[in-house]
C-alpha cells in the first residue's frame, strides 16, 4: 500500500500540469504580456547631425543622397545619435541605416526620392516577395545593424506613379502598355532559382531585371523603431523587416495606392510591435510573412510573437493578413483593438497559403475589431492561393472574439482547406457580423466552437447550421 502513494501522488501532478495547460489555453491573450514585456525601444546618444550643416539642400532638386549616407556613417562611427532633416523638401537615392542612428525627421520636413533606378545602386541583398536577391537597394536599407530609428513628423515621398515604377508590375490599370518591360519573366527567373536553391549572390538583378525595391527594409537587424512618419506613393511594399528582432512600428501614417503597396509585412521577425498606425494601401493593410517556398523552408524562421493594436484600416486587399509567404511558418499573432471600415477593403482577418509553401499557422489571437464595410469577406481561410505544391501547409488556433461588422460583403466566413488538413481549432466567441449575402461558406474543419456569434441577426451555434455551400476542391494533395 505504501508503495502506491507516490505512484497516486505522481498520478495527480501529472493531471494537475495538464489542467493548468489547458486552463493557460482556454485564455491565449495571457500570453500578450509576457510579449509586450520582450519589446523594448533602443536608445541613442544625445548628439545630432543636422544635414544642412553639411551641405544638404531642401530644394526639391540637389541631390542629397551622398552627404545623408555620409552622415549616417559619421554618426554611427562617432557612437550613434540623431541625422536630422530639417524642414524643406529634399531629393535623395537609396539611404542606407547603421548602428545606434535614429533618422530624424523635423516637423515640415520631406524627402522625395529619386526616380531614376540607378540611385538604387549598387545592389544589395535583399527579399522580394520572399524570395532572397541581389536588387536595386530599398528606398531606406538596413543590413545586419543593430539600434536604429526612423522618428519624426516628416513624409517619406516614394515618388512612384502610373509613369515610374508601378508600370514594371504589367498591370494597365498601374500604367503598363503592351511592349514595356515588366517583371514578369524576372519573377519566373528567380522562382525557379530559390527552387533550384541557386546561391544568393548568383541571383542578380537591378538594372534591366525591373524588380521594384521595397520602401523600408531592415534586413537581418534588431532593435528598431519607426514612428510617426507619412510614408506615400510606394514603389513596392513599404515597411519589410525582414529577419528581424525587436521591432517598433508606432503611430505611422501609410497612404499609397500602388501595386504590391502592402503597408507593413513583418516577414520572418520575432518580437514585433506595431500600434497607432493609419493604413489606407493598395494591398494588404499587414501582412505577417516568413519567406517563400525553399528560401522560406530553408530558414526556418518564422514571424513570431506579432501584437498588432490600435490601428486604423482603410483600403486595402485584407486588414490583418497571414502569407501568403509563409514557408516558415507563424506563431503567436496577437491583434486587438482595431478600427477598419471601406467598400475597397476586401477582408478583415485573412490566411491565405498553399501546398507550394507550405508552413504552419498557429496562434493567431483578435479580438475587439469594429468594421463599418469589407467587400468580400469578414474571416478568410484560404490553403488554395497558388498551385498545387507538395507541402501540405496547416491553420490551427484561431481565436477571434468581439469582432463586430455593420455592414458586410459578400461572405462573413469563407473557408477553403484540404480535407488532409482542416482548419482545426477555429473558435469565434461574442461577435455579430451584418449585412452578408452569404453567412458561411465552409468545406474542412475541425474542432470549431462558436458563442454568442451573429450573423445577419441569426445566432450561429456551429458551422454546419450556416454552411450555405460546402465548397469542395477537386486538387487532391
Amino acid at each position: 500500500m505504501n508503495r502506491f502513494f507516490p505512484l497516486l501522488f505522481l498520478a495527480l501532478f501529472v493531471f494537475s500540469l495538464q489542467a493548468c495547460s489547458q486552463q493557460h489555453d482556454s485564455d491565449p491573450w495571457t500570453k500578450l504580456d509576457s510579449i509586450r514585456a520582450l519589446i523594448v525601444a533602443p536608445t541613442f546618444a544625445n548628439k545630432a547631425y543636422l544635414i544642412t550643416d553639411y551641405g544638404a539642400k531642401g530644394d526639391g532638386v540637389f541631390m542629397n543622397t551622398a552627404i545623408i549616407n555620409d552622415l549616417i556613417t559619421r554618426c554611427s562611427e562617432n557612437g550613434g545619435g540623431k541625422v536630422v532633416v530639417p524642414k524643406g523638401v529634399f531629393l535623395s537615392g537609396a539611404i542606407h541605416l547603421k548602428s545606434n542612428v535614429n533618422l530624424h525627421f523635423e516637423d515640415g520636413s520631406k524627402i522625395i526620392f529619386s526616380r531614376n533606378p540607378q540611385d538604387y545602386l549598387p545592389m544589395v541583398r535583399s527579399r522580394w516577395e520572399g524570395m532572397d536577391l541581389m536588387n536595386y537597394s530599398p528606398l531606406i536599407y538596413a543590413y545586419q545593424v543593430e539600434n536604429i530609428a526612423i522618428t519624426g513628423n516628416g513624409i517619406l515621398d516614394g515618388n512612384a506613379d502610373n509613369a515610374h515604377w508601378w508600370p514594371w508590375k504589367a498591370k494597365k490599370e498601374y500604367g503598363w502598355v503592351d511592349g514595356m518591360d515588366s517583371q514578369l519573366a524576372s519573377v519566373k527567373q528567380l522562382t525557379q532559382q530559390v527552387k533550384d536553391r541557386v546561391p544568393v549572390e548568383q541571383r542578380i538583378y537591378g538594372e534591366g531585371g525591373f524588380l521594384r525595391p521595397p520602401f523600408i527594409q531592415p534586413y537581418q537587424s534588431k532593435n528598431i523603431v519607426i514612428a510617426d512618419v507619412t510614408i506615400n506613393n510606394a514603389p513596392f511594399w513599404n515597411l519589410n523587416p525582414v529577419l528581424c528582432e525587436n521591432v517598433i512600428v508606432r503611430d505611422v501614417k501609410i497612404i499609397t495606392h500602388g501595386p504590391n503597396n502592402d503597408g507593413c509585412d513583418p516577414e520572418a521577425s520575432k518580437n514585433v510591435l506595431i500600434t497607432g498606425c493609419y493604413f489606407d494601401t493598395g494591398d494588404d493593410c499587414i501582412a505577417i510573412k516568413s519567406g517563400r517556398n525553399e528560401d522560406g523552408r530553408d530558414v526556418a524562421v518564422p514571424a513570431e510573437n506579432i501584437i498588432i493594436e490600435n490601428c486604423i484600416m482603410k483600403d486595402g486587399h485584407g486588414g490583418i493578413v497571414i502569407g501568403s509567404e509563409i514557408s516558415g511558418g507563424a506563431k503567436n499573432i496577437f491583434a486587438q483593438n482595431l478600427q477598419m471600415d471601406s467598400p475597397e477593403l476586401d477582408r478583415v482577418i485573412r490566411l491565405k497559403t498553399s501546398s507550394l509553401r507550405g508552413g504552419t499557422i498557429d496562434g493567431l489571437y483578435v479580438r475587439n475589431i469594429k468594421v463599418g464595410t469589407y467587400k468580400e469577406a469578414a474571416i478568410r481561410f484560404n490553403m488554395f492561393y497558388e498551385n498545387p505544391g507538395d507541402h501540405l501547409p496547416q491553420i490551427k488556433n484561431v481565436w477571434i472574439e468581439n469582432l463586430q461588422v455593420e455592414k458586410g460583403g459578400k461572405f462573413g466566413v469563407l473557408i477553403d482547406a484540404y480535407k488532409e488538413s482542416p482548419i482545426t481549432n477555429f473558435t469565434v466567441i461574442n461577435s455579430s457580423i451584418n449585412g452578408v449575402d452569404v453567412p458561411i461558406q465552409s468545406n474542412y474543419t475541425e474542432n470549431v466552437v462558436f458563442s454568442n456569434f451573429k450573423i445577419n441577426g441569426k445566432i450561429i451555434e456551429s458551422i454546419e447550421s450556416a454552411n450555405n455551400n460546402k465548397k469542395e476542391k477537386s486538387e487532391k494533395f
